[in-house]
């Protein structure tokens, strides 16, 4: 699971418990103006075909980084949780799928300050 830090622009997604070790990464940091989608996260949402540096062991958990054909994706997620997805565009990463606490509360607070910023 993941916590969320908005600060200015920037957002900033902590790793939290054990998930940092086994997704090899404490945060993720990138600006509202990358996001160009903030959605539920779809049940059977599989990440790209090659996890570097993460755990993945099909469905239980996909944490760390993923790549596929001109995709470079951060998961933290496992099966059961509550996700969201987030699509971004001119940053490092080009999608973030994430279990969180409230997926309802944390996709509207994203959207919403992604509208302002």
């Amino acid at each position: 699971m993941v916590e969320f830090e908005l600060t200015g622009t920037t957002v900033t997604v902590h790793v939290t418990g054990a998930h940092r070790v086994l997704a090899l990464r404490e945060q993720v940091t990138f600006d509202l103006s990358q996001i160009t989608q903030v959605v539920m996260a779809e049940v059977d949402l599989r990440p790209p075909w090659v996890r570097a540096p993460g755990t993945f062991f099909p469905g239980v958990i996909a944490a760390g980084t993923f790549r596929g054909k001109g995709r470079k994706e951060f998961w933290d997620t496992q099966f059961g949780g509550q996700g969201i997805r987030i699509e971004l565009s001119g940053a490092p990463l080009t999608r973030l799928v994430v279990d969180v606490a409230d997926p309802k509360l944390a996709t509207a607070t994203l959207r919403t300050a992604a509208a302002a910023a």
